[in-house]
């Protein structure tokens, strides 16, 4: 089948559907405004109670004793002005249900037109089809992943009835040894069937000698594979790969030489992570490190940072280097990446240190201006690095626990790393991509020009 034009002049339906979805997205402004005004009583009165509940909040994680109880009487008194801003604001009854209910709708169909109106273009995008199924592919699989879900879902039994040799990871194995000796055997194409760290670490023995990789999301968590837009509920799927699959072109990044496929975290939760009683107990080491690491007498973290704009931040107890941004709205599938092809990293870092800064972070976020606080810094950048005193940095790199050497130079590898996924992923991809809403394309869509993505 031929690869569509995405430079091709927009069809009809497209260009209607893109002024529609432009229209209907001013409206709905208009519409949001007008709400705000006549209930903007209510809404400051709500915003003081978020301001509240976070500042106890903070103090709730962060603190022990008497000051943790003080921190739950503010989460108490904030959730209840919060309560009493909405029992007003609701308080005219039907006409406010039916705003509400009026600015829902224009919003979606502000989304859908957008979204069909995007999709033939990104659907065109990065895509070759194989010319053939791998000779000669390998599949290792972690049996420890997931719970069993190697067992389970008995995906060695799968694989080896379509032709792929598999080799089991044993307890005393070294994971990357085990793919080098599958090149140096003639594979021709390198799976894993395990969480996001194993797979980053075979894709990074198929990117070294530029072999295709397969991705079976016999994980935990499987990050990777739902940024994909793989099924992560039947690894089984995945395997269809190896015998009908299409090749996608996809990011991977690095810090300091060292692959990984999703992000990097630093500071709290990297320090966290490296707790020994983590793995058993995630939620009390949690409770009980969280008050020395971000409580009134704690320290800054020795980590240093130079923005894009030439800001220098110092001591941010959070920073987040993915490869590939995530998205940026406030929708159900914020925490993950859209697309996997941007050629750049996505940083994401916050700098409160008291309950009130956490507060006025939270204030701004709640109306939209998140990224003009202080506090929070947010950007892409195709390269970037992180420096500390001490020479040296607690990392989660793909969830695994690390000591790095300081500086950390974090690099995008746009498209270096090639990906066979089943022929109907391209499709999933597609629609993954046109969430992320363009209104630059949509107007270049509306007026019957090839779309600039």
């Amino acid at each position: 089948m031929p690869t569509p034009n995405p430079f091709a002049p927009p069809s009809t339906a497209r260009r209607l559907t893109a002024a529609i979805a432009l229209v209907a997205a001013g409206v709905s402004t208009l519409m949001i405004v007008v709400f705000v005004v006549h209930r903007g009583f209510d809404i400051v009165v709500a915003l003081v109670g978020l301001a509240l509940a976070v500042a106890g909040a903070w103090w709730v994680v962060t603190e022990r004793q008497t000051r943790r109880i003080l921190g739950i009487v503010g989460v108490v008194a904030g959730l209840t002005v919060i309560g009493i801003a909405l029992a007003q604001a609701f308080s005219a009854g039907d006409a406010m249900f039916m705003r509400l209910l009026a600015i829902a709708l224009v919003l979606a169909v502000a989304t859908a037109c957008a979204r069909h109106a995007l999709i033939p273009d990104l659907h065109a995008l990065d895509r070759i089809r194989t010319g053939q199924r791998p000779a000669r592919p390998v599949l290792i699989c972690n049996p420890r992943s997931g719970g069993g879900k190697v067992e389970r879902f008995e995906i060695v039994a799968a694989a080896q009835e379509l032709g792929v040799e598999t080799v089991v990871l044993g307890s005393d194995d070294d994971l990357e040894q085990l793919a080098r000796d599958a090149v140096s055997r003639g594979a021709d194409c390198l799976g894993m069937a395990g969480g996001d760290g194993s797979q980053a670490l075979v894709a990074s023995v198929a990117v070294e000698h530029d072999l295709p990789f397969v991705c079976v999301s016999a994980g935990t968590r499987n990050h990777f594979a739902q940024d994909l837009g793989l099924d992560r509920d039947d690894p089984r799927q995945g395997l269809a790969a190896f015998v009908d699959g299409v090749e996608r072109r996809v990011d991977h990044a690095t810090v300091n030489g060292r692959l990984f496929v999703n992000n990097v975290s630093l500071g709290v939760y990297a320090t966290i992570v490296a707790e020994e009683s983590y793995r058993a107990e995630k939620a009390q080491t949690a409770a009980t490190v969280l008050p020395d690491l971000l409580g009134h007498t704690s320290r800054p973290f020795d980590l240093q940072f130079t923005s894009p704009t030439g800001a220098d931040v110092d001591g941010a107890f959070l920073i987040l280097v993915s490869n590939n941004p995530y998205a940026g709205t406030a929708t159900p599938d914020v925490a993950s990446r859209h697309r996997l092809d941007t050629g750049t990293l996505g940083v994401i870092s916050v700098s409160t240190t008291t309950g009130a800064e956490a507060a006025r972070l939270m204030m701004r976020s709640a109306i939209g201006l998140r990224r003009s606080s202080p506090f929070w810094h947010e950007f892409t950048a195709e390269t970037f690095e992180v420096r500390s005193r001490s020479g040296h940095a607690l990392a989660g790199v793909d969830g695994e626990a690390l000591d790095l050497t300081t500086p950390l130079r974090f690099r995008s590898h746009p498209r270096g790393l090639r990906l066979l996924v089943p022929a109907d992923n391209v499709a999933v991809a597609a629609r993954r991509r046109a969430r992320d809403v363009d209104v630059r394309a949509l107007v270049d869509i509306a007026a019957g020009r090839p779309p600039r993505i």
